[in-house]
């Protein structure tokens, strides 16, 4: 298993479902900025607006560095959501950071299937249940 497969939270068929995976981090970024809407437009503000624009669009996702997710989420004032992941895993804020940035593109691109973020009231808010069967497709599309 690679290290990628085991910050997704590669245990078997429960991937992506513990708070401490790659997902729950995600998850947790999408919470605290207020939804899908309130991190794509935080995102875009700080840099991203290309790249955030292909992942909510139907196309193929841009990708992004872990550098610039990076200086983007800081500048956004999420900074402290991957310093407490990264202390959680044991590891350092830029393999948090390279992670997220092959597994956020994926979870904005799955939370907004029609092509537009919801509203941030809108559905009764995000919930990690959301990106349920996420890390199946990440890891080698096993649902």
């Amino acid at each position: 298993m690679s290290f990628l497969d085991s910050l997704l939270g590669g245990q078997g068929q429960q991937a992506g479902a513990g708070a401490g995976s790659l997902i729950g981090v995600a998850g947790q970024l999408i919470q605290q900025a207020g939804g899908v809407q309130g991190l794509t437009n935080m995102l875009q503000q700080h840099g991203l607006g290309g790249a955030v624009q292909s992942w909510v669009g139907n196309g193929a996702n841009q990708p992004v560095s872990g550098d610039q997710l990076g200086q983007a989420l800081q500048n956004g004032g999420m900074g402290s959501v991957v310093q407490e992941a990264a202390s959680k895993l044991g590891v350092d804020p830029s393999v948090v950071l390279n992670g997220l940035s092959q597994v956020l593109p994926h979870a904005v691109d799955h939370l907004t299937p029609d092509g537009q973020a919801p509203a941030a009231g809108q559905g009764g808010g995000f919930n990690l249940g959301m990106l349920e069967g996420l890390a199946g497709k990440l890891m080698g599309g096993q649902a």
